[in-house]
Formats: C-alpha cells, sequence, structure tokens
C-alpha cells in the first residue's frame, strides 16, 4: 500500500477538498488530479461504476498522486470487501443511522484485532501477494480511511453514540438526504438543514472526528471550512461539466447565466 497522505493530512488539521465521480472513463479522474484536488470519490451508490471500472478509477488516481475513495451503495461487508481490495484508499459508507451500524462499518473495513474483514493477500491492495502480508495487514488497519455518512435526523441523535465509535475517521454530513429528513428535499441552505449540520460539526469535533461534507460552491466550501469541516466534496463530475459546458453555450448564444 501507498503512504496515506490524505490521512495524514487530515489528522494534522488540513482541509482537502474532491468531487464525487460518477463518470466511467480514468480520463476524468487524471484531470481531477492535474486540477489539484486531493482525493476523488468514485460514487459507486448512484453511478453506475462496476468493481472492474472501479479498479481502473483508481490506478488513474494512483497515477496523478490523487487519493481515491470509494462510496459503496451501502454497509455491505461484500461490498467493502471488494473496494479495499482493489486498492481503495479509503471507504465511504452510507444512510450510518446508529453506533450497531458504524460498529459494522469498521468490522467490514479493519482485519483483525480491528475488525473481522475477509483475508486475501491476493489481490491488488496487497501488490498481487508481492507484498509481505503482515506489513500488509498492519498497514491497511493503519491507513485506510474510513468514512461513515449521517445524513439523517435519526443518525444525527445517534450521533452522540456514533462518534464513540473506534476506527471511525470521518463523519460525513449529507446535506441533500439530510434535507429530505427534515421535510425540505432539495433544501440545502434552509435553516432547518444548516442548523441541524451546526450542532453535528460541533458534536464531532468535540469527540475527536473529522467532518466532511458536499458543497457546490466555492462559497459554500469557504463557509463549512470556517466552520471547521475539514473533509470537503466539492460537487460531482458530471455536473461541473454541464455547467461548463451551459455557462459556455449561454456565453455563445448571448443567453444570461442561470443559477439552478
Amino acid at each position: 500500500m501507498r503512504e496515506h497522505r490524505l490521512k495524514q493530512r487530515l489528522y494534522s488539521g488540513q482541509v482537502v477538498y474532491g468531487p464525487f465521480i460518477k463518470l466511467t472513463d480514468p480520463a476524468i479522474v487524471e484531470i481531477a488530479g492535474h486540477a489539484g484536488f486531493d482525493f476523488v470519490i468514485i460514487d459507486t451508490e448512484h453511478g453506475p461504476a462496476s468493481v472492474e471500472t472501479m479498479q481502473n478509477l483508481i490506478r488513474a488516481a494512483e497515477n496523478v498522486d490523487i487519493a481515491p475513495i470509494v462510496r459503496v451503495t451501502e454497509n455491505n461487508p461484500g461490498q467493502i470487501l471488494r473496494a479495499m481490495d482493489v486498492g481503495a484508499y479509503g471507504i465511504q459508507v452510507p444512510q450510518i443511522s446508529l453506533k450497531s451500524d458504524a460498529e459494522a462499518l469498521i468490522r467490514a473495513a479493519k482485519f483483525h484485532p480491528a475488525g473481522e474483514r475477509g483475508v486475501c493477500r491476493y489481490v491488488r491492495a496487497a501488490k498481487y501477494s508481492s507484498m509481505d502480508r503482515f506489513k500488509y495487514f498492519r498497514e491497511a488497519n493503519e491507513e485506510t480511511l474510513v468514512i461513515a455518512h449521517v445524513e439523517g435526523l435519526d443518525g444525527l441523535a445517534n450521533l452522540p453514540e456514533i462518534v464513540q465509535v473506534d476506527g471511525l475517521d470521518v463523519v460525513f454530513l449529507g446535506p441533500y438526504d439530510l434535507s429530505q429528513s427534515c421535510g425540505v428535499p432539495g433544501q440545502v441552505d434552509h435553516p432547518k438543514v444548516i442548523e441541524a449540520m451546526m450542532e453535528a460539526v460541533r458534536l464531532a469535533k468535540n469527540n475527536g472526528k473529522i467532518v466532511g461534507t458536499f458543497v457546490e460552491s466555492v462559497e459554500k466550501a469557504k463557509d463549512w471550512t470556517a466552520c471547521g469541516v475539514q473533509y470537503i466534496s466539492y460537487s460531482v463530475d458530471a455536473g461541473i461539466f454541464y455547467t461548463a459546458y451551459d455557462n459556455i453555450v449561454r456565453g455563445l448564444k448571448g443567453k444570461e447565466i442561470e443559477v439552478k
């Protein structure tokens, strides 16, 4: 495994930025790296990537020295195992609502004694067995970034217990799902959503957890980093490309740029 500088940077207090990746061409990941992003989140929850495609996207990330994180579709040991075996530097799991959910995530993401991750050293993450097996098991436990999405009011209500789980690195607050849970779907700037997120940020940080969230503008990124959020997911590759194309076309055709 490669040294996980992203995790080191987060624990040293730095802020890091990266987009969600739904498009399946490795060039998209390479472009993100060349642009200077710190990580990408390969999104298998809302994107079409297979495990084989995921593996090639991870290769592309390593090629440009950008950390590949994988968001799986659910808190499923098999999905987590496959993502990590092909080389994900971190695992991001949606809909963590209970302490027991977070504990199950840790069991799936860590080898013994921290967890119960399935053991195989003939995988890409272990350099296809060329890496010393004991070094691989130890470094995998130490280096893997474990990220829990807390996305609804139930999860926020149970956050005091969730943040007590050892091995959990990042509490990721999902504003869109939270807005739905608050009864204002899509209104991510609604006072109900902001108030709930602010309280969650304070609670997580007071318990030694790094906090992450999703933003769609530089201004919002600055707002949340000022509140202590360090792991900033900046928009989605498909949306970034659409917005760029839309603005170009509107400029060419003399139309006003719309804010959606």
